[in-house]
């Protein structure tokens, strides 16, 4: 019995963790569609490059549209009934607004091009989401009838693509708000799309979630990644070193080395866990940049290489080494 005892609460603990790890939830946050806020005039446009391009003003669009806000706190209450833990869209804009709102024009190392990070980049890598509800919609009129048709995408934060998605319209009301007629319209789609939700955040909470991550040479390097390092007892090239770390450190070793040569190298699909431990035992949110900075480090305490992170959005990062 004294054997038993000690087994059976070591099997309850690993049991409650289990379980608390299928029950986690993926945090969404819900945002109007780019074509929603475009096609009302909530949006901004700039000359990039000598191109024009128009881009959606979030913070324009809840100040102005009380329709809008209704309905986004509805889907928001919508989700957090069924669980789904909730970043606040106007919030996360104030978080952003703090960051500097305006959008950074930013040069490459290897071909000097402007490149600049849109908005929901922006908003996405504050807000720290999982899962982007993309959210559209149009209240219809008839007489005195109003009813809403609405298309919402559930949309990978980093990747940006698809992983749910629902359309449909409502029936028509004499008397009922906005944020009804949405709730009346979407509540028969709810459970297969929140299921569709679930199935790839536990295939990322499986396999990790999926990011690209670039190392590049600065042009002022003394070396460059085939320079020969002294590495677990064997003289071996940086670029092996490099890849040896990120397998050890994705989940299962998934990982595709897409392209590379002396200055640069591309890994495409690297599955990088979504939660880690910090030195000071607390778990934390898994993202890009934290990964990589993970990889600076080992290459600064092995083998005294500094490094400077450039992210771009929130599923890419460069580690531009050889000075910071």
């Amino acid at each position: 019995m004294k054997r038993i005892l000690p087994f059976l609460i070591l099997t309850f603990i690993l049991v409650s963790i289990a379980f608390g790890q299928t029950a986690r939830r993926p945090t969404i946050m819900v945002v109007p569609s780019e074509q929603y806020c475009i096609s009302r005039g909530y949006s901004t446009t700039f000359v990039n490059e000598g191109v024009e391009q128009t881009i959606p003003d979030y913070r324009r669009a809840m100040q102005s549209d009380p329709d809008l806000r209704l309905v986004i706190t509805k889907m928001g209450g919508i989700m957090a009934d069924r669980g789904f833990p909730l970043k606040d869209l106007e919030q996360e804009l104030r978080n952003l607004e703090r960051q500097s709102a305006e959008l950074e024009m930013l040069a490459s190392t290897e071909t000097g091009s402007g490149i600049a990070e849109s908005p929901i980049d922006r908003l996405k890598r504050v807000a720290q989401a999982d899962i982007i509800l993309d959210l559209d919609f149009t209240i219809n009129t008839r007489g005195p009838q109003r009813w809403i048709t609405f298309n919402l995408r559930g949309l990978d934060a980093y990747t940006a693509t698809m992983v749910a998605g629902a359309a449909g319209s409502g029936q028509p009301s004499t008397s009922a708000p906005p944020d009804l007629l949405l709730e009346e319209a979407v509540l028969s789609y709810m459970d297969e799309f929140n299921g569709r939700l679930m199935t790839h955040f536990e295939d990322m909470f499986r396999i990790g979630r999926q990011v690209t991550i670039r190392v590049q040479v600065w042009d002022s390097a003394f070396f460059d990644l085939y320079e020969m390092f002294y590495y677990d007892g064997y003289d071996m090239e940086l670029i092996d070193i490099i890849e040896y770390w990120i397998e050890d450190n994705t989940v299962e070793g998934r990982y595709s080395l897409a392209d590379g040569s002396n200055n640069f190298l591309r890994f495409d699909q690297v599955r990088i866990p979504l939660f880690t431990v910090d030195p000071r035992g607390r778990e934390r949110a898994m993202d890009t940049r934290r990964f990589v900075s993970g990889l600076a480090s080992y290459l600064r305490q092995n083998f005294n290489i500094d490094s400077h992170i450039h992210q771009r959005g929130l599923g890419e990062a460069w580690l531009i080494i050889g000075e910071r």
